[in-house]
């Protein structure tokens, strides 16, 4: 079995729930994807850094550093990095907040970022695109060049096309239908 096999079926095993929901875009579906019951597991993390920084290897996205819109980005832009260690050059990490903390530093962007670095925005799920949009609009505001998203799944519901409209590729490691479910 392939690691994108394996993954495949950790994903149909453990995030993806048949019911009535409503999507954090207003959206309402018949099932949901809960990828952060793959992307916090052990094997998941394994299984997502490697597949996920031979993809952005494959499409020579020549990137420094990977983040997105915590929560959901997070554990799959800190897989990549980890990956990285073994197969360089390092791609470190970053966060993104929804809005910058009102103490500290005040920061928005937290990690390893800093302007004018090649970025690619990871994301967990892809449905309307809004949390990847969220980041680069951040990323871009902050001075970041965003020469990429890796999406863990993609729905196959318009987030690829509202991000490639923005001047963003989208690399995605699988999609729903892929997963054995049909879009909605």
């Amino acid at each position: 079995m392939t690691d994108l096999h394996r993954l495949r079926d950790i994903l149909k095993q453990r995030s993806i729930a048949f019911g009535d929901f409503v999507l954090s875009s207003g959206q309402h579906s018949p099932y949901y994807v809960d990828a952060r019951k793959t992307t916090m597991s052990a094997e998941g993390l394994d299984l997502i850094g490697r597949i996920g920084l031979e993809l952005i290897r494959t499409r020579g996205w020549n990137a420094v550093v990977i983040g997105g819109l915590t929560m959901g980005a997070d554990p799959v832009a800190y897989a990549v990095a980890r990956a990285s260690v073994d197969h360089p050059p390092i791609l470190d990490a970053f966060s993104v907040r929804k809005a910058a903390k009102d103490h500290g530093t005040r920061r928005q962007i937290e990690g390893n970022f800093q302007p004018g670095a090649r970025v690619v925005i990871a994301e967990d799920v892809i449905t309307s695109g809004g949390s990847a949009l969220q980041a680069i609009e951040s990323i871009r505001a902050a001075g970041g060049q965003v020469i990429g998203v890796l999406a863990l799944v993609d729905r196959l519901q318009g987030g690829r096309q509202a991000i490639e409209a923005v001047g963003v590729e989208v690399a995605s490691i699988t999609t729903i239908t892929e997963l054995g479910v049909t879009p909605s």
